[in-house]
């Protein structure tokens, strides 16, 4: 575990420009009060962004992403199993419609009331 927590503190430190964006505008309870934390282990996982109450996952994809397909798609399902809902963006989502994206996560969140 503590092998883990190291990860998610380099993650933190190296954020890629769509997570440092995206976090920019989820951090200290922006988004309608939610509670978000970015690079969270979960079971064998280390997911970009939480919101625990609402059991959301949201992970920023970039361009490695499109190959993995597969893995994401296990990873997501495992996630689920736990009880967590996925929510997965491409950086350039990020990057190019924050606006967008930030109403989705809304969107999600307003139903999960």
């Amino acid at each position: 575990m503590a092998e883990k927590i190291s990860r998610a503190r380099r993650l933190r430190r190296d954020q890629t420009e769509a997570e440092k964006k995206l976090w920019f505008r989820l951090r200290n309870r922006q988004l309608e009060g939610w509670k978000f934390r970015r690079q969270v282990p979960i079971d064998r996982f280390i997911v970009d962004f939480l919101c625990h109450d609402a059991k959301l996952v949201i992970e920023v994809d970039g361009g490695q992403h499109a190959e993995r397909k597969s893995e994401d798609g296990t990873r997501t399902r495992e996630l689920e199993k736990t009880g967590y809902f996925v929510m997965r963006f491409w950086n350039n989502e990020v990057t190019e419609n924050i606006d967008g994206v930030l109403e989705e996560i809304r969107r999600h969140l307003s139903h999960d009331d």
